[in-house]
């Protein structure tokens, strides 16, 4: 059974940093593309970032490009999501999820997904 496992998420003020991990069980890792999608109350789930099987190509939205950085340890399998210079409107549960193919940002094409984390930026 594939399971994607959230952590670290909380409570920061605008500007401050976060860093996302998620756990990956029961899937060959190293094998899937590992991506971040966030969604606010009311809003759909939208892409943020993606990283390569093997770690190489990252993949970032716009609104945080040269903020967040992604990365991942095959060894241990598991994807960080580090973010910096944080602003209110990130505050979303984050959801890490898998999937076969590199190139896409459409939530369909993930096939597994955690239960999300709450990031919370006050101002």
């Amino acid at each position: 059974q594939v399971q994607l496992v959230e952590s670290g998420g909380g409570k920061v003020q605008t500007g401050g940093s976060l860093r996302l991990s998620c756990a990956a069980s029961g899937l060959t890792f190293s094998s899937y593309v590992m991506g971040w999608f966030r969604q606010d109350p009311g809003k759909t789930r939208e892409f943020v970032a993606a990283i390569s099987a093997s770690g190489s190509s990252t993949s970032y939205a716009d609104s945080v490009k040269g903020r967040f950085t992604l990365s991942r340890d095959n060894a241990n399998n598991t994807v960080y999501l580090r973010m910096n210079s944080l602003k209110p409107e990130a505050t979303a549960v984050y959801y890490c999820a898998a999937s076969t193919r590199w190139g896409t940002r459409s939530l369909s094409n993930y096939n597994y997904w955690g239960q999300g984390t709450q990031v919370t930026v006050s101002s």
